[in-house]
């Protein structure tokens, strides 16, 4: 099967499970919607905040040092993937005077990479470029790339590159050390699904990626991030099998994997959400328009906040101690978003 096809069926296979499984049904309001496990200290609000200077999906974005930052990610129609419709724009908007977007440096044409804050700047990490014009078959390829914004010189400057091309994939940063994770490298009609991890010290300048202990799945437009000392990789597309609810946890002390907890909802819950840590506790944002919080004790997760629309291939950043932010993204019937979204933790 070429990367194409591959591709339609994955979208095929959300459709579907969207139509199976409806949220809720066409006759019934949306303030009868019922809300499980719904608690008043979780609340989704709309924000003053200038929005994004363009509509974007699977982009790179992250707060470093009170600076919110975005980079590259999809512009364009859905299922379609061009050069014209990938970003390679970069643009910072200051927290604490967020008068407008400032637009930075840019570089190469990227979507499904990452991006993480270190110190005062950040690092992007992966992605693919499309080689294609835009009506063309699909000429798809992700990339190896990883470089840091040099605040100082106001210009990228390169890392050491990814073992393999990865794209579609997650990171997380703990301390100074980077932790990659799932995704696929796409080779025009090739695709491999990795079963790979890798860190690097971003403290050396000499350093190259280090393995991990492979984890035990292949997944891609997955979610990682650092909580209590350890990196949770959640939901995400299965290289066989479809969406999964499932969540992983890497031990970096132990250089070990546990099973967590699956997130509350339908299979497709798991694909395309976000997940941050904020004041001791681990929050997702999903598909399903549903902001669910880790509930260690009972190893579960709790539904805390429901939101409308939802958004999906979007990401959730700190803003303050008690608040985060929803950035880009998309909903399957509304189409792409400019506007942020905060999730506000009411404090005790």
């Amino acid at each position: 099967m070429n990367n194409k096809h591959q591709i339609a069926l994955l979208f095929f296979t959300i459709f579907s499970l969207l139509i199976e499984t409806p949220a809720c049904s066409a006759e019934e309001p949306d303030s009868a919607k019922p809300i499980p496990h719904s608690s008043p200290k979780v609340q989704v609000k709309t924000t003053d905040l200038p929005e994004l200077p363009l509509e974007l999906t699977s982009f790179g974005g992250a707060v470093a040092n009170g600076t919110l930052f975005i980079y590259g990610g999809h512009s364009g129609t859905a299922h379609s993937y061009s050069t014209t419709e990938q970003s390679n724009e970069f643009w910072s908007l200051d927290l604490n005077d967020p008068q407008q977007w400032k637009q930075l440096p840019s570089g190469p044409r990227l979507q499904g990479l990452v991006m993480l804050p270190h110190k005062d700047s950040v690092v992007r990490i992966g992605g693919f470029t499309a080689r294609n014009a835009e009506g063309e078959e699909h000429d798809l390829h992700s990339q190896q790339t990883v470089s840091r914004f040099d605040v100082a010189k106001n210009d990228w400057v390169d890392l050491a590159p990814l073992p393999e091309p990865r794209s579609s994939l997650s990171a997380a940063i703990a301390g100074d050390q980077i932790f990659v994770i799932g995704g696929w490298a796409l080779k025009g009609e090739a695709t491999d699904w990795h079963g790979t991890a890798w860190k690097l010290n971003l403290t050396d300048s000499n350093a190259v990626w280090q393995p991990l202990a492979n984890p035990p799945f292949k997944r891609r437009a997955l979610f990682a991030t650092a909580h209590d000392g350890k990196i949770h990789v959640i939901g995400g597309m299965n290289s066989n099998g479809g969406p999964t609810t499932r969540t992983d946890v890497y031990d970096p002390a132990t250089d070990s994997w546990l099973q967590g907890p699956s997130l509350e909802g339908k299979p497709l819950t798991g694909f395309g959400s976000a997940a941050h840590s904020l004041g001791g506790h681990l929050y997702v944002s999903t598909i399903d328009g549903n902001v669910q919080r880790l509930n260690e004790l009972d190893k579960k997760w709790d539904v805390v906040s429901e939101y409308e629309p939802a958004r999906f291939f979007h990401v959730m950043v700190p803003w303050t101690d008690t608040k985060m932010l929803l950035v880009g993204g998309a909903n399957m019937s509304v189409g792409k978003f400019t506007d942020l979204d905060s999730v506000e933790i009411a404090t005790e």
